[in-house]
């Protein structure tokens, strides 16, 4: 059975029982340890680590993140795919997440585990990766640093043909600043990201890698509106090292539509986005 169903099952059980409590309880009973919150998004494109996962084109995500008050939460991602995302076929990425966070001070620590999974796609197309993030405030901004690491996993191995390495399993490295801040008297936080990954310099065993090129970087300016309630809309400047001479070692696959005459799916892009919360 696949790692997704039983983590769509768990959640469902965890989510039922705030409500049992609640039905049993009077008016008058404590709130439940347990929260659940989520979101669904609409976007022109979904850029992984500035990276293409839809061909340049729309996608649209959901997310759901049950929290215990200890700190420890369980959640789930999912989008869907198209082009160098599909990773053997498939065209949905339904990701797992497990982990705690909690706050010290002004400091807060997040570190858990996601487990990458895509239902109706090849074999070896999982990846597993631990994370670990690091949040304070410095004035009026909130900065964030986060590490991303994922063993050594055949999903992430070198198959490509010209490869010294080729079939050997590796692991991929990512690691990340962001920031973040709010502008005074308006609706708009601005905020500001940059990562560096390193991994497979070539193709892996469905024909994608988490670190195209074997290591580069990426980058972005933004903001975020909160335009009515729990909506939010955001408007993305992204964009990455990669170079048309190292994307030509992995062509065709690493351009739109896949074919080698077609536009790099790592070019600086816009990426607009309207996001509801609940």
């Amino acid at each position: 059975m696949r790692f997704s169903t039983i983590l769509l099952g768990g959640l469902s059980l965890v989510a039922a029982t705030p409500a049992l409590a609640q039905d049993s309880g009077t008016e008058t009973a404590p709130p439940s340890p347990i929260t659940v919150s989520g979101s669904a998004a609409i976007l022109t494109d979904y850029r992984l680590r500035g990276v293409s996962q839809t061909n340049k084109n729309a996608s649209v995500q959901a997310a759901l993140t049950i929290a215990h008050e200890s700190g420890f939460y369980i959640g789930t991602f999912a989008s869907n795919l198209a082009g160098w995302g599909t990773f053997g076929g498939a065209n949905m990425e339904l990701d797992g997440i497990a982990g705690y966070k909690h706050s010290y001070g002004t400091a807060t620590v997040d570190a858990g585990v996601t487990w990458y999974t895509y239902p109706g796609g090849a074999s070896e197309t999982d990846v597993v990766e631990f994370f670990g993030r690091l949040s304070g405030t410095a004035g009026p901004a909130t900065l964030t640093a986060g590490a991303y690491y994922a063993p050594k996993q055949t999903s992430l191995g070198n198959f490509s043909n010209t490869s010294y390495s080729r079939g050997q399993r590796w692991d991929n490295v990512y690691l990340t600043g962001d920031g973040a801040v709010g502008i005074p008297s308006t609706p708009i936080t601005a905020k500001a990201h940059i990562g560096y990954s390193k991994g497979n310099p070539g193709l892996g065993p469905n024909g994608t890698s988490l670190s195209p090129t074997g290591s580069y970087w990426d980058w972005s300016l933004g903001a975020d509106v909160a335009a009515y309630k729990n909506l939010t809309f955001n408007v993305s400047y992204i964009d990455t090292d990669i170079t048309k001479s190292k994307a030509a070692y992995i062509q065709p696959n690493f351009s739109q539509y896949q074919t080698p005459g077609g536009a790099s799916i790592s070019d600086a892009t816009v990426v607009f986005s309207l996001t509801a919360a609940f």
